[in-house]
């Protein structure tokens, strides 16, 4: 109990003391979660949001085949470059969700990626959707859920809940709040960031996220993802994205829109 208390105690030094802009490019945000926390807290909500099928309609994947090949291979694409620090330690396990009035993604710690078909059917091309898979792949995989996770839910609860010690609900209400989880600046910046440095070695555009800020912004009447209003803003994102592809010397050229009509139409 006494080294668990100084643990606490030297870990919310260390929060207090590091500057913006002292991050570890390894480790950029001081997480009192481990990797393998991370994945077992994962796979806790994935079974969760699965078993909810009211809230959660998941499409089956033995129903849909052509649609989960398809999302699985863009997946693939990114996890080949080598970019991602834990490509083979999380499963990355993709499910879509069918909501054709949610525009969203979202991914829970140690790489269960949600994916709904409303952002699917809205977007006009495969640039545009990996940017978004990429984004939301860097949060994990750059540890940002866990981290904001813990800073909302403690890390004693998010432990019990691991070990199944918490009382019933928490997990659905974790499980619901990745949907609205209300990253900080720095996070989003980092995101938008790794989303062009994991496309950068690829065929596609690099800067696919910015296409994805700039055409749900000028949606005229879709409501856009909450994160929208409370995020940097769309068009400082749109400007970084492109800049950072820039910057990188990115020479990837290709959208793929004849390939995602094909994905689209097979869905549901």
């Amino acid at each position: 109990m006494k080294q668990l208390i100084l643990l606490l105690v030297v870990s919310s030094f260390l929060l207090s003391c590091k500057k913006k802009g002292e991050e570890s490019p390894e480790e950029p945000w001081f997480n009192l979660f481990t990797v393998e926390d991370d994945l077992q807290l994962g796979a806790k909500v994935a079974q969760e949001i699965e078993s909810d099928p009211q809230k959660y309609p998941i499409l089956d994947s033995a129903q849909y085949p052509e649609a989960y090949a398809h999302i699985y291979r863009m997946r693939d694409v990114l996890l080949a470059t080598g970019k991602l620090k834990y490509a083979q330690k999380f499963p990355w396990r993709i499910r879509i969700i069918r909501d054709d009035t949610t525009l969203n993604a979202f991914c829970a710690p140690g790489g269960y990626i949600y994916v709904y078909t409303g952002i699917i059917k809205y977007l006009r091309n495969e640039a545009e959707l990996m940017g978004v898979l990429a984004h939301e792949m860097a949060h994990a995989d750059r540890r940002h859920v866990s981290q904001l996770l813990t800073q909302a839910y403690g890390i004693q609860t998010l432990l019990g809940i691991i070990t199944g010690g918490n009382e019933p609900g928490l997990l659905a209400q974790i499980a619901a709040n990745l949907l609205l989880l209300s990253f900080s600046r720095d996070h989003e910046r980092d995101a938008d960031t790794h989303s062009v440095i994991y496309l950068c070695p690829t065929e596609y555009k690099a800067d696919g996220a910015s296409y994805f800020f700039e055409y749900i912004t000028q949606g005229g009447g879709i409501r856009p993802p909450a994160f929208l209003s409370t995020h940097p803003d769309p068009g400082e994102r749109v400007q970084n994205i492109r800049q950072k592809a820039q910057d990188m010397g990115c020479t990837g050229t290709e959208f793929y829109e004849v390939r995602y009509e094909r994905f689209k139409a097979s869905l549901p």
